[in-house]
């Protein structure tokens, strides 16, 4: 036995999930371990046909309170919590008539999924766990003499040193001590989080995020990356990749971004993203007719895109889409013949999300420098009955429809944003501008002559009239925006003065 080995004679086992706890605790009889264990635990074992000592047993002290009492107990957490380098712990055990504990396998009441299943308050509130987090961290706390294990996955690696060493060595006892307060952390953070649901932002914000990968790096080859998901698997966390290389950092913020944008139309709709931002957006009757208009948006800014899609990906639009080099493809999800066409690009990701429907509510994270910043996620249904035309001129049925797409696009946009639309395909882009006539000319430039009998949406209102002039010297015929300015009037005198209609949202959408 090496140095660093910490044998195990006497082992605790109180399980909710009893995956392969009958196989552990067979290998632990097998070594001459004693099992002592709780309840339901205790039956399985049993059943198993191994010996096992009963927790009242070792207490002297019944199981009480419908269960709420088990293992809170001195002959119990003495025996987990003593030092066995201290000679004055181990004289107290001798004196105290305790024996020590020196492996932990406890997992935890289901108390997440409870809350997810819609149980009701009493039924949550019965399974957070007291006894089993109270063992955890006592075992963790006291890994210098003591392992703790509380996912079924380490049952492996544990088996694998008690049979080569009779016991557990230093680095494995750290590495389940640090598992295990990981653990605790998130069941805790998860119990804080439902007694705060109804508050939107509470004083501390409970936060234990699993990492989902290791990223290759992050934005830039010499910074480091991973991803962290956190609450229900919702948005790119519940995607499923069928093919394709590793996502990398700035794959997943793309990806995210053109996702947002498919599912915001109601029709076939395709989007096609770069650096966040619509190189092509468009909705039709069918998806490969929708793929090919988001094409004609922007070919060259499409190059190295991603590409949403609302509806599942057909033979038609797979093959439109291997015309040109495409970074992910995502979609609620792919007929055989598409997914025959798209694996042959070996480097090309496919993801597939389990639903298209538009989320209603959320929150939004993002770092600055020393903490987060928490908001509502700017998504839900849009009040399009809020508009309010307010021009001499008037849009038709026709414009209005182009109006709603745009106001749509401009939404995902970086700001300040200006997006221009014919026929529910963008048709120029103007992102990120320090000001909102420079992002006008932009969008101009960038549609080619697309840009005559356009409409054009504005994230932001306009602060003075030469971006509505600009519009309308391109040939724009309408314009959708918040208002709220100073100069509002002075904005629609000039819409009223090309003869354009302009209507206001009431609603900004900023995407900083």
């Amino acid at each position: 036995m090496t140095t660093d080995v910490a044998p195990v004679r006497r082992a605790v086992i109180s399980c909710f999930d009893k995956e392969g706890v009958a196989e552990l605790a067979a290998t632990l009889a097998g070594l001459d371990i004693e099992i002592v264990s709780t309840g339901s635990t205790a039956g399985v074992i049993r059943d198993a046909g191994i010996a096992v000592t009963e927790v009242t047993d070792v207490t002297g002290f019944p199981e009480c309170l419908d269960g709420r009492v088990k293992t809170l107990h001195p002959h119990v957490h003495a025996g987990v919590l003593a030092d066995r380098t201290n000679p004055e712990h181990v004289a107290q055990l001798d004196e105290l008539g305790v024996t020590a504990i020196d492996l932990v396998v406890v997992n935890l009441y289901p108390f997440e999924q409870t809350v997810a299943s819609g149980a009701s308050d009493d039924a949550v509130i019965e399974m957070i766990d007291i006894g089993g987090p109270t063992m955890v961290r006592a075992a963790a706390k006291n890994h210098g003499s003591v392992g703790v294990v509380v996912d079924p996955g380490d049952y492996a690696e544990v088996v694998a040193e008690l049979r080569e060493h009779g016991g557990l060595t230093t680095a494995l006892r750290r590495r389940l001590a640090s598992v295990a307060f990981r653990h605790t952390a998130a069941y805790d953070a998860a119990v804080a989080t439902w007694f705060q649901r109804d508050d939107a932002f509470p004083e501390q914000l409970s936060l234990a995020l699993p990492r989902r990968a290791v990223l290759r790096y992050g934005e830039n080859p010499h910074q480091q990356a991973a991803f962290y998901t956190h609450g229900a698997a919702v948005g790119l966390a519940a995607a499923e990749q069928l093919h394709g290389k590793e996502l990398s950092y700035n794959n997943l913020l793309d990806t995210d971004a053109a996702w947002g944008m498919a599912i915001d139309l109601e029709a076939p709709g395709v989007a096609i993203i770069k650096h966040t931002n619509p190189a092509g957006y468009a909705e039709a009757d069918d998806l490969p007719t929708a793929y090919a208009r988001a094409l004609e948006g922007d070919p060259v800014s499409a190059f190295g895109g991603i590409v949403a899609a609302n509806r599942p990906i057909d033979r038609g639009t797979a093959e439109r889409i291997i015309e040109v080099f495409t970074e992910v493809v995502i979609a609620p999800g792919f007929d055989d013949d598409a997914l025959e066409v798209l694996t042959g690009k070996t480097n090309l990701r496919l993801l597939r999300m389990p639903s298209a429907e538009r989320p209603l509510r959320g929150r939004q994270l993002r770092s600055v420098a020393g903490g987060l910043l928490v908001q509502d996620a700017d998504v839900g249904i849009e009040p399009w009955e809020d508009w309010e035309v307010v021009t001499e001129t008037h849009p038709d049925e026709g414009v209005l429809t182009d109006l709603r797409f745009a106001w749509t696009a401009c939404k995902h946009t970086k700001s300040n944003a200006i997006v221009l639309v014919k026929d529910r395909q963008v048709v120029g882009v103007g992102a990120g501008q320090m000001s909102r006539v420079d992002s006008v000319r932009l969008a101009v430039e960038r549609s080619g002559e697309r840009h005559v009998g356009s409409v054009l949406a504005s994230d932001a209102f306009f602060p003075f009239r030469d971006g509505p002039d600009a519009a309308a010297q391109a040939g724009v015929t309408a314009i959708v925006q918040p208002g709220g300015s100073v100069r509002d009037e002075e904005v629609i005198a000039a819409a009223n003065e090309h003869g354009i209609a302009m209507v206001l949202t009431g609603r900004r959408h900023f995407r900083h």
